[in-house]
């Protein structure tokens, strides 16, 4: 359970601080999503951008089975690499965004 109150503190973490990276366009709102309860979190934009609207998840994060899942990475630098300088073992993390049978090529956890 230590290891789940850590991990949740660390998502979070960096959902916050990729939260502090504001749009460069449009108005355009970022929102962090926390349901610790069942373990989901979110980085979600929303706004406009002149006449095109803008709205999708930027980063979205699961923990289940004592692992971290990277439901979706929208980021450059990759939420898994911030992960491990974090001091995560890579065999805490799962890739989910990879179909199940390619992530065994990956150096991460295959999330069975």
């Amino acid at each position: 359970m230590e290891k789940l109150t850590h991990y949740r503190q660390l998502v979070q973490q960096i959902l916050t601080e990729h939260n502090q990276h504001k749009s460069a366009y449009g108005d355009v709102e970022q929102y962090t999503l926390f349901d610790e309860k069942d373990d989901h979190y979110l980085l979600l934009s929303s706004g406009w951008y002149q006449y095109r609207r803008i709205y999708g998840c930027l980063i979205h994060i699961d923990l289940k089975d004592n692992k971290i899942w990277i439901q979706y990475d929208g980021t450059e630098v990759g939420v898994a690499n911030e992960l491990v300088s974090l001091g995560v073992p890579k065999q805490d993390i799962v890739l989910a965004f990879q179909a199940p049978y390619a992530r065994k090529y990956t150096e991460f956890a295959v999330g069975e």
